[in-house]
């Protein structure tokens, strides 16, 4: 989907509906990431479709260079909160808690963490002065809509599909490869052969890279349980921390420190079993305690030294990573904000998986 003629569709889809506020194409650049988030389950991938697009499109509509191509970055941070996610199900996998529940549990806090990047980008806008975009036209909307359809069904089908109990979490990867196919090739027809190849190269690249990860911290993981690390850990975080709430920000900063230097893969399968223990002792919900894992190592990857996202945005500008994380750090604060607010107000993860689960 991410080759296949998706992202400028999502793009004139946003830019129809919010193009015409202050700082419209800034606010444009985030709603996309939100939209191919809800495609891609990848971070990086949700920061190369749309800032390839949009820091060309930033900057002729006058926004400052760094500005542009950091927009992207923390955009793209969504692209592992808001399903379908790849990273949930690596969690999930990991600690034994339902990938579907962990799934939905990303939408709401997902969203409003779109929605906050979106209130920082106008402001800016409008204290910086930056351009409005074009004027509003429902007949656009209409047209970029019906452009669009393709995709933004598409984590409709992938949930449904789920909750219905037509195929697992892990099944629903390969529907999902399916329908991108066929929309890419039938629908968009953007889709040819020397395409596809280059998709299957780097499909198998990324799959190898993770299957490493996957058996190493494996190996890792049995040295620490013979060893009984994770319940002498429990037992020092026991005797330091005596409240939930004292555990869950100290949770955030932890994870949020080693977000700014490794994987986020590579933290879920050796930090994961760690935690997940002593959030049991406390009774965090594991779903919530899961959104919060994930989503505080999401954003990670829009911080210094390491972040990915920012690596892929400095490719594409020429900015150092440092430079671009100085200018991200607003945005930055902002969805640690919303981790927080989440850490306090658990029903923000819960309510959809609950509700879903009571329907199901």
């Amino acid at each position: 989907m991410q080759y296949g003629g998706l992202s400028h569709r999502l793009v004139r889809f946003a830019n129809s509906l919010v193009g015409h506020f202050t700082g419209g194409t800034s606010i444009v650049c985030i709603m996309a990431c939100t939209f191919f988030a809800a495609i891609s389950g990848s971070s990086i991938a949700t920061t190369a479709a749309i800032g390839g697009m949009m820091y060309p499109e930033l900057k002729k509509y006058g926004y400052p260079d760094d500005y542009a191509a950091m927009l992207p970055a923390v955009g793209g941070v969504l692209g592992i909160v808001i399903p379908p996610s790849v990273t949930f199900i690596v969690y999930g996998t990991t600690t034994g808690v339902s990938v579907g529940q962990l799934l939905l549990s990303g939408v709401v806090p997902g969203v409003l963490g779109g929605l906050v990047l979106c209130v920082l980008c106008w402001y800016f806008a409008k204290k910086r002065h930056y351009p409005k975009g074009e004027h509003f036209s429902a007949k656009e909307v209409v047209l970029s809509t019906k452009s669009a359809l393709a995709a933004l069904v598409m984590p409709l089908i992938i949930m449904g599909g789920i909750y219905s109990g037509i195929f697992t979490p892990t099944e629903s990867a390969a529907v999902a490869t399916a329908y991108g196919l066929v929309a890419t090739k039938l629908f968009y027809r953007e889709m040819d052969w020397q395409l596809f190849k280059k998709v299957v190269r780097e499909t198998t690249r990324t799959t190898a890279n993770i299957m490493v990860l996957v058996m190493s911290a494996a190996c890792f993981s049995w040295l620490l349980t013979i060893n009984n690390i994770p319940e002498l850990l429990t037992g020092i975080l026991l005797d330091v921390i005596h409240s939930k709430a004292t555990f869950l920000v100290g949770v955030v900063c932890l994870l949020t420190f080693l977000g700014m230097f490794m994987d986020v893969s590579t933290i879920i399968l050796i930090i994961a079993p760690l935690l997940v223990p002593t959030a049991n002792y406390f009774n965090i919900d594991p779903v919530h305690f899961g959104l919060i894992f994930v989503f505080t190592l999401a954003i990670g990857q829009a911080t210094p030294p390491f972040g990915a996202c920012l690596f892929v945005s400095c490719s594409m500008s020429g900015h150092g990573v440092m430079h671009l994380g100085g200018k991200a750090v607003p945005f930055v604060c902002a969805l640690l904000a919303v981790v927080v607010v989440t850490c306090f107000i658990p029903q923000l993860a819960t309510f959809l998986p609950e509700v879903m689960s009571v329907a199901v």
